[in-house]
């Protein structure tokens, strides 16, 4: 899923023309992920021509705060912050603290170093499934999308890998979208990412910040997916009673997710 070259918002993607099998795929034009839009320019004719109509911003109230969204024309804000909790009982993961980390090689190493990046990252995955404050932002999320009066929808956090990564899976899981298109979406973000923050991984090594640090803090491996999805199997048996049972989202709402957002071939 190639990104959409905005000069304003990075890592800008639409979700549509996936394919989900059976002859089926993703509607176009209808649903769309990013990085945060604190640099959107609203005359951005790229952005403009999207007609986006609602924003859901995952990010944590500090984040918000210090690089707020600029809306889109027409646009409303609906925010869903995953990570409040997680934030209250373990700290800032390092999905909300990217910047921080990649000005502070010392920091970095600190909170990653010594091998640990993969599995602070896939703790953090965990919790996007199973802390309440993420169960709050993405039934939120979804019951966006599964308002018939909803336009065109963006969800983003800070990168638009971790936070806004886990919930494209869950609506391309609700579509019926195979393992392999989900995984082969969830990693298609890397290089966008790595473009984006180029200059500040430039500074992070040129300061004796170790490169390989620096790449696991900005892009995403298969091993974070599969530690949020290991998680709904243990606690929900399947995503279907993740989104009704974990989430709390009526039948009804999914049912009009997919209406919206299927494609059948003629």
């Amino acid at each position: 899923m190639p990104a959409i070259p905005a000069a304003t918002v990075a890592n800008l993607r639409d979700l549509g023309t996936l394919p989900l099998g059976e002859g089926r795929s993703v509607r176009s034009g209808r649903l769309f992920r990013s990085a945060q839009l604190d640099r959107l320019d609203p005359a951005d004719p790229v952005v403009s021509a999207l007609g986006i109509r609602t924003v859901v911003d995952f990010r944590t109230e500090s984040e918000r705060a210090e690089r707020p969204d600029h809306l889109p024309p027409g646009g409303r804000l609906l925010v869903a912050d995953v990570l409040a909790d997680y934030l209250a009982n373990s700290g800032l993961p390092p999905a909300a603290r990217l910047k921080a980390l990649l000005a502070n090689p010392v920091l970095a190493e600190q909170v990653l170093g010594g091998g640990r990046a993969h599995e602070v990252f896939a703790r953090t995955y965990r919790a996007f499934v199973s802390t309440d404050s993420a169960r709050l932002a993405y039934r939120a999320f979804l019951t966006e999308l599964g308002d018939p009066r909803t336009g065109p929808l963006l969800f983003h956090c800070t990168a638009g890998k971790d936070r806004t990564g886990w919930a494209a899976t869950i609506v391309l899981s609700l579509l019926g979208a195979d393992d392999e298109t989900i995984m082969t979406e969830f990693l298609s973000v890397n290089g966008a990412v790595r473009q984006a923050f180029a200059p500040m991984i430039e500074g992070f090594t040129a300061q004796g910040g170790d490169p390989e640090l620096a790449l696991a803090l900005i892009g995403v491996v298969p091993e974070y997916l599969t530690a949020a999805l290991d998680e709904v199997t243990v606690r929900h048996g399947s995503m279907e009673k993740y989104v009704r049972e974990g989430l709390g989202v009526p039948d009804e709402v999914t049912d009009v997710i997919r209406e919206r957002l299927t494609v059948y071939e003629a």
